[in-house]
């Protein structure tokens, strides 16, 4: 029926105007950004997902990075011990050369001397040797004031403890660095010292070491996590560019037609008051 009080043709072509002109706001505000979920009301359990997936994969790369200060720590310390194993084997020479009966007590001062400097520079090195100011070779470099404890996961508790309490290289512990070559007689009980602590540092390198390949290999689990999941997250939260921009094309139209619709709507009333003219 014909009426000019009510436009009920215009008023559903206003509706199906306004849905597809949000609908291609939507698509707009997905293609302008990148994402699939622009608002909560897109996707709520996928935003929820991938939020918390891409905590995850935040945390991780952080533990990346742990694990790569825990390696520059560890090398630290093994190049140090690898410095003292040098020392030691000079040491030994010395030793052998002190006993050597060719030797007078002249030359024997010489060579007690330089042993004395290298037992110097040994001491020294356990000393000096720190990473961010906290020693690596005194043996308070531990998990006791969590000095050592780097998180290398997801979860607070996922941690690897880069324990060096026994991991020492002083003259308490290394006996050699208290002993000394000015007699034959000193020499020859220096000997067996050096040689045990040249096996006491050589099992601090296996030590560190082993450490070390340990935190590689959680660096490359690491790598590969961080790989998945921030595929997974790709996939909840990413928009779809070929299929977003077709629906954008789809809603481009759609709207074009209810604006023509509308327009004739509008007509069909002004066309409607020839009747009473």
């Amino acid at each position: 029926m014909p009426v000019i009080a009510t436009n009920t043709s215009a008023n559903t072509a206003l509706i199906y105007l306004n849905n597809n002109s949000r609908a291609m706001d939507k698509s707009l505000a997905k293609l302008s950004s990148g994402s699939r979920i622009v608002r909560a009301s897109d996707d709520a359990a996928g935003l929820a997902v991938g939020s918390s997936l891409r905590a995850d994969i935040t945390t991780l790369k952080q533990g990346g990075i742990n694990a790569v200060q825990a390696r520059s720590v560890l090398q630290t310390a093994d190049g140090a011990l690898a410095r003292v194993g040098d020392i030691l084997q000079r040491m030994k020479s010395l030793t052998a050369q002190a006993v050597s009966g060719s030797v007078d007590a002249t030359s024997r001062g010489f060579i007690d001397q330089e042993y004395d400097s290298l037992k110097a520079e040994a001491i020294a090195i356990g000393t000096n040797t720190t990473f961010n100011g906290t020693a690596l070779l005194t043996g308070n470099y531990n998990a006791t004031n969590n000095v050592a404890t780097f998180q290398v996961g997801i979860a607070v508790g996922d941690t690897i403890v880069a324990d060096l309490t026994t991991v020492v290289v002083t003259a308490a512990v290394m006996t050699s660095l208290a002993a000394n070559t000015n007699t034959a007689a000193n020499a020859i009980a220096a000997s067996p010292l050096v040689d045990a602590d040249i096996d006491r540092v050589s099992a601090h390198r296996a030590t560190v070491g082993s450490l070390l390949s340990r935190f590689e290999y959680r660096g490359d689990v690491i790598a590969s996590s961080i790989e998945n999941l921030t595929s997974a997250a790709s996939a909840i939260m990413d928009v779809d560019l070929a299929a977003e921009q077709t629906n954008l094309v789809s809603n481009q139209v759609l709207t074009e037609a209810s604006i023509a619709s509308l327009s004739q709507a509008n007509q069909m009333k002004s066309s409607l008051l020839s009747l009473v003219r």
